[in-house]
């Protein structure tokens, strides 16, 4: 086989290789605006923003801002806006948050009266399918990853096979 060949074959491979691999997405709150206060008309900017997204374990969310902080605290300090026992602090302007865990994740201004005039959100990470619990039935929901794992190897050896017979 000439190296053109083989070297075609093997880019063949590994650029498909892409589309079967799980990866994680960086979200930045606020859009262009950023992580500030929002309109005194639209105080539910944020957490209408937070449920548009389908956020995964692994998935980072950016925040954007100038002279401010972002916190991220228990629910009850989210309903009460109190800022004074965070679990996270930043105020560097531009933090990086990874969504560690599924769940709801809060987050408030640390600034005096942010959060009251609604700079603050609530972000729900999915569930992994490994994290779901069992059906009645004992079984678990017929798309887990066991099940994927076949088709995709199944997928690649047969993406294979027809760039050998192409390249031939």
């Amino acid at each position: 086989m000439s190296t053109t060949k083989l070297l075609l074959l093997l880019f063949t491979i590994f650029s498909s290789l892409h589309y079967f691999s799980v990866s994680s997405f960086e979200y930045q709150v606020g859009g262009k605006k950023g992580w500030v206060v929002p309109p005194a008309n639209d105080t539910r900017i944020y957490n209408d923003w937070a449920s548009e997204n389908r956020f995964q374990v692994g998935d980072t969310v950016r925040f954007r801002y100038k002279k401010d902080s972002v916190l991220e605290v228990t629910e009850q300090e989210y309903k009460k806006c109190n800022s004074s026992h965070p679990s996270f602090f930043s105020n560097t302007g531009n933090t990086v948050y990874k969504l560690d865990h599924s769940g709801p994740f809060y987050f408030v201004s640390g600034v005096s009266g942010h959060c009251q005039k609604g700079q603050r959100m609530i972000i729900k990470v999915m569930a992994s399918e490994d994290d779901n619990p069992l059906h009645d039935d004992g079984n678990k929901s017929a798309g887990s990853r066991s099940a994927v794992l076949p088709v995709v190897v199944s997928l690649q050896l047969l993406l294979s096979y027809v760039a050998s017979r192409v390249l031939y």
